[in-house]
Formats: C-alpha cells, sequence, structure tokens
C-alpha cells in the first residue's frame, strides 16, 4: 500500500477516474465513492485490491458518505486527501425555462455532496494535515445568462477560499480545481479538440504533490481551441 490516502468522489468515471489511476501511479492509495458499483469494480480490478477501494454510495446521502469515509481511514489508516469532484449540470439551461426540480437535484449534489464529504473528512483531514480538493469550474468564476449551474460553482468557488483559510489554521490545504469544457460523460455528446479528463487529473495530482511550504489555492485549466 501506498504512504498517502485519496478519497474521490464521482470517481467512477471521467475526471474521478482518471485521477485515481494518476493517483496510484504517483504512489497513492485511493478510496472509490460512487453511485455504480459495477464500475467501481472494474476500476479496482484495472487499479490493485492493494492500491484501492471500491465505496458505492449516494454523496448526497451524508450517513453514507460518512461511512465511507471511515471505511476508508480504518482500511488505509488514515486519510490524507480528498478529491470533492462528484457533480452534474442541468438538462435545461436559464431561468425562463429551468426546471426547479432539476435545479434542487442538482443543488443538492454541487453544493450539499461537497460539503458533505469535506464535513466528513475533516477530522481526518485535521490529524493527517491534509488536503482538500474541490472541483469548481470555469463556470463559477464568469457570468453565464442564467446559469444556475454556473451559480452552484460559484459557491465551490467562495467556500473553497474560505475552507482555504479555516484549514491553514492547523497547517492544512484547499485547492480549487477550474477547469473548462472537458469531454467527459457530464456531457451528453462528444467534445472533440477539448480538455480530457487526464488533463484536470493532472491538476490536481499537482496540486497534491506540492511541499508543505506551498499551497495551490486555485488552477484554472481551458482547452486551447
Amino acid at each position: 500500500m501506498g504512504d498517502k490516502t485519496l478519497f474521490v468522489t464521482g470517481a467512477s468515471t471521467g475526471i474521478g477516474a482518471e485521477t485515481a489511476r494518476q493517483a496510484v501511479k504517483a504512489g497513492w492509495t485511493v478510496a472509490l465513492f460512487a453511485r455504480s458499483q459495477d464500475k467501481l469494480d472494474r476500476l479496482v480490478a484495472e487499479l490493485g485490491g492493494d492500491h484501492a477501494l471500491a465505496l458505492a454510495g449516494d454523496v448526497t446521502d451524508m450517513d453514507a458518505v460518512q461511512a465511507a469515509i471511515d471505511e476508508t481511514a480504518a482500511h488505509f489508516g488514515g486519510i490524507d486527501a480528498i478529491f470533492a469532484n462528484a457533480g452534474k449540470g442541468l438538462d435545461i439551461a436559464g431561468v425562463e425555462h429551468g426546471d426547479p426540480a432539476e435545479w434542487r437535484e442538482m443543488l443538492d449534489l454541487n453544493i450539499n455532496g461537497l460539503l458533505y464529504t469535506v464535513k466528513c473528512a475533516y477530522p481526518y483531514l485535521k490529524k493527517s494535515k491534509g488536503h482538500a480538493v474541490l472541483t469548481g469550474s470555469v463556470a463559477g468564476k464568469i457570468t453565464l445568462p442564467g446559469s444556475i449551474y454556473g451559480a452552484s460553482k460559484w459557491f465551490v468557488q467562495g467556500f473553497a477560499g474560505n475552507l482555504s483559510q479555516e484549514m491553514r489554521e492547523w497547517g492544512g490545504r484547499c485547492t480549487v480545481i477550474c477547469p473548462g469544457m472537458v469531454d467527459t460523460p457530464f456531457f451528453n455528446e462528444p467534445k472533440p479538440g477539448k480538455l480530457q479528463p487526464e488533463d484536470i487529473a493532472g491538476a490536481v495530482i499537482h496540486a497534491l504533490q506540492q511541499p508543505d511550504r506551498a499551497d495551490i489555492r486555485e488552477m484554472v485549466i481551458i482547452p486551447t481551441k
């Protein structure tokens, strides 16, 4: 097993799965949290059971998150970092034609799911002087016409800064990763020429591997096209 453990939400596909792959290559052990047990099991088989642990559950269920965090710490001996990556967009954009029920589901995932992950992992991160990495978005740094999704990522952007200040008091770090368009299952259609999951995963690993004296608060990655 590696010396450090990373807990990843939204780990079954896309950025989460690729981050798990790169973390294991970098010497970390990883706990993989997502709703799809089958996909998680396949990823663990790929990464190796000594390096990865599959934990199926819904990140909007705080009890499920707490159970997964506790199991991770018991299995690997602690938690050194989390990647609060789970999130989703909307099928219907804007306010005028938007669906409040869809808004509620997205906000629960993008905001509460992230908060639950940080809250449940916080005691373990404080013990290890660990690192919280949050998936934000370029959409959380600019204004887009009627974008409820963008507003949810504005929350992540602000919370990340506040969390950085809180964790700094005891030697911890927080980084918000702000991608532009990434070709992932987040979108219903392929996005050729845009960023790939491995591009964002590389940014996560770069932030995690900084020496103790360096604190990367924010990384913005946009496609060149």
